[in-house]
């Protein structure tokens, strides 16, 4: 007797909606390999209809004639929402993903502070009053919200990506469309629950998903999108910046990554290889920080990989629903086949697979692929320019400070990287010259709303998250008030 699978509608308008065209999807179970649940997809009427509502909202009705302070306190309540329901949309989103659920439940929980961040924020967007150069002249700035926003987020951490758009935007006052991954959109549709239990007025936020043709590339493109905010890959950002010339969207970018980590010879070793597997096993190494580029000083490099590998052989793969487990699935049979490929180029490069490198046994079923650590002969192995989002680990040797820095700076990426040692005046003098937008010095891959989060080079541009952020969701208006009661001067008399 077949099960019919769970259904998830979009949210355009403050309404629950099919696609306009009835076309659905269906999300698969990365730990099973089969499908879990349908959901709608979006057509090009479908977005059309969300930027509209987004247009309507941000213009009339509620959502304007909010104060700045009444918008915080909608995004309090939403942070509410989202800790008490952090169980349930962490295992929806490790269905549909893969990911551990103790990390899904765990980020969804701490997602929460990032709106609290953010709705605190919100009533201390401020302008300035201009000590004018021109007399009988009150000249002051005022902030006022960007537009509308379209927010495209991956499906590798899509609460945590997602806030880090839509509490900025919300609390600038803007409208946003959300785009979800069409890969595994299910936790962020319902999600969309909770914008609407939190009291947002319709059409300020709408969730929606789909492929390219009819969702991605219908809002990045059209008229009427005032600010992008894209999470994903290299080559799908160059096309939404092109789409971007159809509308002069401001636009900014979190990409990939290859990250170095650097562990010099007077690290604590202990320290270093837990930063390495957090770096580069954690998440199943789905992680745009992921730390895969290992450059550690060749004295203590025989040393570290013993640790490694010793704190590696506890790592349990398994279920992710099981609390018992360290490592899931990846999310796609598509990154498996990308490891595998590379691993082999790798080899006939000269590589050496030190453990892993392999699905491991009795998890045929789903996108399984064991932790795999690689010793390479230098830093153009395959291993450490291609970005697999799985978890594997190269390393290569280094003599010297500079020789390090050079090969961590040989990358067209520049998001994360990690530095490990106890010299201080080594940890200021190398972070300055490392050729990337995040440092980690003695740990890896902490996040806090406070910090701004964004790359250099391939890894993108613009940053998200910290005080900034919200700024970014804004234009300035400058306004000038003449205080004279004389009458405006002959504009063609010249004094």
């Amino acid at each position: 007797m077949s099960t019919q699978l769970p259904m998830f509608q979009l949210y355009i308008d403050g309404q629950w909606t099919d696609g306009s065209t009835g076309q659905t999807m269906s999300s698969i179970n990365p730990a099973t390999g089969e499908a879990w649940a349908n959901f709608a997809c979006t057509s090009k009427e479908d977005v059309n209809r969300a930027i509209s509502a987004a247009r309507r909202a941000l213009n009339e009705g509620e959502w304007p004639a909010m104060t700045a302070t009444q918008r915080g306190k909608l995004l309090y309540k939403l942070a509410d929402l989202i800790e008490e329901h952090a169980q349930a949309l962490g295992e929806l989103e490790t269905k549909d993903s893969g990911k551990l659920l103790a990390e899904t439940k765990m980020q969804t929980g701490y997602v929460a502070d990032y709106y609290r961040y953010y709705a605190g924020l919100a009533d201390k967007i401020q302008g300035a009053t201009l000590p004018i150069d021109k007399p009988d002249m009150h000249v002051f700035t005022s902030r006022e919200p960007i537009g509308v926003v379209a927010a495209i987020v991956p499906w590798n951490a899509q609460m945590f990506l997602t806030a880090t758009k839509l509490g900025p935007a919300l609390a600038a006052g803007c409208t946003v469309v959300l785009k979800a991954s069409e890969i595994s959109p299910v936790s962020m549709l319902e999600f969309a629950r909770l914008i609407e239990q939190a009291g947002f007025p319709a059409g300020v936020v709408s969730v929606i998903t789909g492929d390219a043709e009819n969702c991605a590339i219908p809002l990045t493109s059209h008229p009427d999108i005032d600010r992008i905010a894209f999470t994903g890959g290299p080559d799908t950002a160059r096309h939404v910046v092109r789409n971007s010339a159809n509308n002069f969207a401001v636009t900014t970018l979190e990409l990939g990554g290859k990250s170095p980590i650097l562990v010099f010879d007077d690290a604590d070793l202990d320290s270093a290889a837990n930063g390495l597997i957090a770096g580069n096993f954690g998440a199943s190494g789905q992680s745009c920080v992921a730390g895969s580029r290992a450059f550690v000083q060749r004295s203590v490099k025989d040393k570290l990989i013993a640790l490694i590998k010793e704190k590696a052989a506890s790592i349990v793969i398994g279920d992710p629903l099981d609390a018992n487990s360290h490592v899931g699935p990846l999310c796609t049979e598509t990154q498996v086949e990308r490891i595998e490929d590379t691993l082999e180029k790798a080899q006939a490069q000269g590589a050496n697979i030190v453990f892993g490198g392999m699905r491991p046994e009795g998890l045929e079923q789903g996108n399984y692929f064991s932790p795999t650590l690689v010793e390479c002969p230098d830093d153009q192995t395959e291993t450490l320019t291609v970005e697999m989002f799985g978890p594997v680990m190269s390393i290569v040797p280094f003599d010297n400070e500079d020789e390090a820095i050079a090969m961590a700076n040989d990358s067209v990426y520049g998001l994360g990287s990690g530095i490990f040692t106890q010299n201080l005046a080594r940890a200021h003098r190398v972070s300055k010259k490392i050729k990337a937008g995040i440092c980690w010095v003695n740990t890896y891959r902490a996040i806090s709303p406070i910090a701004p989060f964004g790359g250099y080079g391939d890894s993108g541009y613009g940053r998200e998250a910290g005080l900034d952020a919200v700024l970014d969701y804004t234009n300035t208006k400058t306004t000038w008030i003449n205080t004279s009661d004389a009458p405006m001067a002959n504009p063609f008399v010249m004094r």
